[in-house]
């Protein structure tokens, strides 16, 4: 097998590994399970499962996309809406800044969608794999929204934003 395939892979791996990392650095914790919620909101547990076989198929279309075209365009929008998966966490659970993360979703979903149709033509089968990712993030949205919605008023924000993270200094 080419090594530079393999590479390839692993790359795309390492990058959806990377997005993955900030659920686990700003998790829901007591904060979030203090929050109204409504009553479809999933189970904690389903949370990791649906996002582990979402990032496994987000990888695998990217890497479909790369082994096509290398990095161009469909790929570069593919980075981007990693990155945009990765704040969510941030936005939602770290910073605690419901109408933020809801606005920062919507550009998630839009760019999802713009993946699924610049795949398209390179590879359907990479358009197909992210299609639940889009079902998913579409849930997520109404689900964003409706929380935000049920929890009006302001949030405090985690410890190490109050000490100065958010680019005030400490003293």
């Amino acid at each position: 097998m080419d090594w530079i395939i393999i590479l390839g892979a692993v790359g795309c791996l390492a990058a959806c590994f990377a997005a993955a990392s900030t659920g686990a650095i700003f998790t829901p914790g007591e904060w979030y399970r203090g929050l109204r919620k409504p009553s479809w909101n999933p189970p904690d547990w389903l949370f990791p499962v649906a996002w582990s076989i979402l990032y496994l198929m987000i990888a695998t279309a990217g890497w479909l996309v790369w082994r096509v075209e290398g990095i161009g365009t469909a790929l570069v929008v593919w980075g981007v809406q990693l990155v945009l998966n990765a704040a969510w966490s941030m936005i939602f659970f770290g910073i605690r800044w419901l109408g933020m993360a809801l606005a920062e979703a919507v550009l998630l979903w839009a760019s999802i969608l713009a993946c699924i149709i610049l795949f398209w033509p390179v590879s359907q089968l990479a358009a197909w794999l992210m299609v639940p990712y889009l079902v998913w993030v579409s849930f997520a949205v109404v689900l964003n929204a409706t929380i935000w919605r049920l929890n009006p008023g302001p949030h405090p924000v985690m410890k190490w934003a109050e000490a100065g993270s958010m680019g005030q200094r400490v003293r």
